[in-house]
């Protein structure tokens, strides 16, 4: 007598099999990402820590477990005197977690931070803790110095630049109709919010200018996409002829 063939016949799934696929499934975006990459290995039978994002102890390779790596950005970046870009990042650990790694720990950095009055920025230069811009009036009071004026030359100079850039001082004089003096371009270049970043090929070979990313950085923008519409520096423009210069 023979027997039925059930080659093809569906398996049905173990209490294991099921159970292995329910933890797979279970790992974050993060956790995926950081296999994929090399960059941590899982402890089996670890129990997942109260307030632990993880399911589980995750370790990078060299032992480090993500929450502490987290807490290790954290630091760098509340002692960075500039912002840090994912790069410089990872040379904080022994062994490289790779960027998609670093960049969700950020973003879960950021997510940590919410609702106080610092907040983690992406700007263009790379990350930085800052004050939130709600609070910036309030810590203003503490400083002795107060944050030099520009007049509406230097002003409409900068905005040029910006919007327009590169260009130089003669497309800056056909705009504005009148002449640029140098003191207005050497005002804004020890600022460090713009920088002759090469030469027109015409007679003369005048300096095209533009803005920096320390320009960004300071108004708070990852790149010039995001500046504000040209409206809103013409109220700007308005409200410095309104105040007294120092």
């Amino acid at each position: 007598m023979s027997l039925p063939d059930t080659s093809d016949e569906p398996v049905a799934p173990t209490a294991d099999s099921t159970e292995d696929r329910t933890e797979a499934e279970s790992l974050s975006e993060l956790e995926l990402a950081s296999v994929e990459a090399g960059g941590f290995v899982e402890e089996a039978g670890a129990e997942r820590a109260p307030g632990e994002h993880w399911p589980g102890t995750t370790t990078l390779a060299d032992g480090m477990t993500l929450p502490q790596a987290k807490r290790v950005l954290e630091a760098a970046l509340l002692a960075a005197a500039s912002p840090l870009q994912v790069a410089d990042l990872r040379r904080l650990f022994e062994a490289d977690p790779g960027p998609d790694v670093v960049r969700k720990l950020l973003d879960e950095l950021r997510s940590d931070w919410n609702d106080r009055g610092v907040e983690l920025a992406l700007l263009a230069s790379g990350w930085r803790f800052q004050t939130r811009p709600e609070f910036q009036p309030f810590i203003d009071r503490l400083k002795i110095e107060r944050a030099p004026r520009y007049s509406r030359a230097v002003m409409e100079t900068l905005a040029i630049i910006a919007y327009r850039q590169p260009v130089t001082r003669g497309d800056i004089e056909d705009i504005r109709g009148v002449t640029v003096s140098p003191n207005v371009i050497r005002s804004l270049e020890s600022r460090g919010w713009i920088d002759a970043v090469g030469h027109r090929d015409t007679p003369g070979r005048p300096a095209l200018y533009a803005t920096t990313r320390m320009f960004l950085d300071d108004l708070g923008l990852r790149s010039l996409s995001e500046l504000p519409p040209l409206t809103e520096i013409e109220r700007v423009l308005d409200l410095v002829d309104a105040a007294p210069q120092a």
